[in-house]
């Protein structure tokens, strides 16, 4: 990783290069391709980091609902990690559900990634439940959690 992050639009073409990092980070878990591509052609908001050389650091995807916002993914390659690309990515998606007027953006992190868990509390995530063997087939519990904005972050009071 040289110089500056760059955060995007992730479009079709990132797909293969992103196909790596999953498997490096999820294995048998990992998102299929075919995945990746409905996730794009429902138009869901998906960004991608990229270094000063263009290759992919990183990618981060939301889904906005009416009266909330899931956050599908954040991912980080590994030699890319803890160089603040997955904190640019989360506040981006955050920034997204803000334009979109949406103050409750929900998301499940493993019960096993601390460090995840503690990069979501501090941006004021909190647990709200857990779901038993959510992630197959390791049968790993997902721990639920929720971020919550002040009223006013959003310009209204209601």
């Amino acid at each position: 990783m040289t110089g500056q992050v760059r955060l995007g639009r992730f479009r079709w073409w990132h797909i293969d290069e992103v196909l790596p990092i999953e498997a490096d980070l999820f294995g048998a878990e990992q998102w299929s391709p075919a995945m990746f591509w409905n996730e794009l052609a429902s138009g869901h908001f998906y960004r991608v980091a990229t270094d000063d050389d263009g290759s992919v650091l990183g990618y981060a995807g939301l889904t906005v609902q009416p009266d909330e916002a899931w956050v599908q993914n954040i991912a980080v390659r590994r030699d890319a990690q803890r160089r603040g690309v997955g904190r640019a990515l989360l506040e981006e998606l955050l920034a997204e559900a803000a334009r979109q007027g949406v103050r409750t953006v929900l998301l499940e992190v493993a019960a096993d990634n601390a460090p995840a868990q503690k990069l979501y509390a501090t941006y004021g995530f909190e647990p709200i439940g857990v779901r038993r063997g959510y992630y197959q087939p390791s049968n790993t519990d997902a721990l639920v959690m929720r971020r919550v904005a002040p009223p006013t972050a959003y310009g209204t009071d209601d």
